[in-house]
């Protein structure tokens, strides 16, 4: 089973912002999976939740994967994403 994760800062998650806008395509890296879904790793120390409906086939931890923003939340540190 895999560690959670530390939130990073707020400042990182504005800087995240600043870069890449709801909607957009990046590239991740699987950091767990769990029941309901998998947390990717898209900038350092920022995570977001790939949820298990979306999936075609679960994803390893440690694969690199397309994703994209779907909904930011950044008073709570926290974002959904969708398969790009």
């Amino acid at each position: 089973m895999s560690q959670p994760h530390t939130p990073a800062p707020l400042s990182a998650w504005q800087d995240f912002l600043v870069r890449h806008a709801e909607g957009g395509a990046l590239d991740g890296r699987v950091a767990s999976v769990v029941p309901f879904g998998a947390f990717v790793e898209v900038g350092d120390g920022i995570h977001g939740l790939l949820p298990s409906v979306e999936w075609t086939t679960r994803p390893e931890v440690g694969a690199d994967i397309r994703v994209r923003v779907n909904v930011v939340d950044i008073d709570r540190r926290r974002m959904s994403l969708l398969p790009a």
